[in-house]
């Protein structure tokens, strides 16, 4: 049968407080339960004057934001109508029935006159991350790492074509000196300073609407300016750190800046797993010098079909050259400023060879073979990528870093931002992964409780 309700309670009055609206197992009430968020008081006092008129509780200010990124709400005037009206959220600011709320604007002004130039959100993200150690939930031995693309506030079609000079890679310095030891050692002249302090230029599209973002190309369908948020994560799911750069920088340009934030901040790891992105000479000695074990993937060789592959050539480390399926030696001739040891074949012998055509396509038959002066610590990783513990480890990239992205993008509004510039993009990153690192914070120790 149905029921029509007949009653109007609407002007129903009651006598009740706010803590009786907020039911017990509220997500709010897991979070005041978690942590003492005035922790925020020591971090920001000196951005604040003795004068003036009195601000906003800064706690309130922190915990607007927190409410914004917990629960995905995708603006912060949306985030301030929903405060007027949720009561959890009331409750959470310490707010009464009648308590007016910020204006929407408040955050931004805030955060142009105090904390743009601060480091006060990264301060609260490793706050946060102690909280979580100190409670025994952090497993750091394991570092997961990997990076996504946020699309960037700007359209794709409003673009300037510019040249701009490539930029350094962390690893650039330490691998002159190596590449220019064995040129000496090979009977080469080292390569002059100057070599290496060209400049070289590419051309990129610049956003006219947000020039700090890049321009991320993945297939035809998706072209647009981006930023790419790099993070790691332990074993369990909680963020370590993050760095943010513009779209089109590449993945493996990070690894080595955000694995030494890590080592700073919390603690060396025993292993670092990536994709195969990350698959690089320059990473596998960075973590193997380090003593940190690369847990990288197979990946696929890049020789066209129905060509010789690079491990048919077999590699004499004793009279450094390699030895091609006929038995040809190919022998060592320099080592490019790049890093790579260049080996090339006898084209007088390769030009009757009965397997040319699988070898090579060069117009005067000779075949040539590039080994970076870092190939044996590759190698090492690739040998390690067998090894069971190394297996067991890999496969939990898809439970932890993987879902990370995966949460953050869903749930916690990180799939596109409304902010522009990299050091607004950055304090996204910083809240965002703060937000939930506090998130599983508040659930695990409230089971706990």
């Amino acid at each position: 049968m149905m029921t029509k309700n007949q009653a109007n309670e609407r002007e129903q009055f009651e006598m009740l407080t706010i803590d009786q609206l907020v039911p017990e197992n509220h997500l709010v009430r897991k979070l005041e339960s978690a942590i003492d968020f005035s922790f925020i008081y020591p971090m920001v006092e000196h951005l604040y004057s003795g004068l003036g008129r009195p601000s906003i509780d800064p706690v309130v200010l922190f915990k607007i934001t927190f409410i914004q990124y917990i629960f995905g709400i995708r603006s912060m005037r949306q985030t301030i109508k929903e405060i007027e009206t949720n009561m959890a959220y009331r409750w959470f600011l310490g707010f009464g029935f009648y308590t007016e709320v910020p204006h929407f604007s408040t955050f931004g002004k805030n955060y142009e006159r105090r904390f743009y130039d601060s480091d006060v959100f990264e301060q609260i993200f490793y706050r946060i991350l102690k909280e979580i150690m100190d409670k025994g939930l952090l497993s750091p031995e394991h570092v997961f790492v990997d990076s996504t693309h946020v699309k960037a506030s700007a359209n794709k079609r409003k673009y300037d074509k510019k040249l701009v000079r490539k930029e350094t890679r962390a690893y650039e310095e330490k691998l002159q000196l190596e590449l220019n030891l064995d040129r000496e050692k090979h009977g080469k002249k080292p390569f002059p300073p100057e070599k290496f302090e060209k400049e070289e230029w590419k051309e990129i599209k610049e956003s006219t609407t947000d020039p700090e973002s890049g321009y991320y190309v993945k297939d035809e369908r998706t072209k647009q300016f981006a930023y790419s948020f790099h993070a790691a994560t332990d074993e369990k799911g909680f963020v370590l750190g993050t760095i943010v750069t513009p779209g089109n920088i590449h993945d493996s340009h990070i690894l080595q800046p955000l694995v030494e934030k890590i080592i700073e901040k919390v603690k060396k790891p025993l292993a670092v797993a990536a994709d195969a992105a990350y698959k690089t000479p320059a990473i596998a000695n960075f973590l193997l010098e380090n003593q940190m074990l690369p847990v990288l993937p197979y990946t696929r060789p890049k020789t066209k079909d129905r060509f010789f592959r690079k491990h048919d050539y077999v590699y004499d480390e004793y009279y450094n050259c390699y030895l091609c399926p006929e038995g040809q030696e190919l022998k060592y001739t320099t080592t490019t400023k790049e890093g790579y040891r260049q080996y090339k074949s006898d084209p007088a012998i390769c030009a009757s060879c009965p397997v040319l055509s699988k070898c090579t396509e060069s117009k005067n038959h000779q075949k040539l073979i590039q080994r970076h002066i870092w190939e044996p610590y590759l190698e090492e990783a690739e040998h390690l990528r067998h090894t069971d513990e190394i297996k067991k480890i890999y496969a939990k990239r898809k439970e932890t870093i993987e879902r990370v992205f995966a949460d953050a993008k869903e749930k916690h509004g990180m799939r596109w931002t409304t902010l522009r510039g990299l050091k607004k993009l950055s304090m996204q990153a910083m809240l965002t992964f703060a937000a939930m690192n506090l998130k599983k914070l508040a659930n695990w120790t409230w089971q706990v409780a």
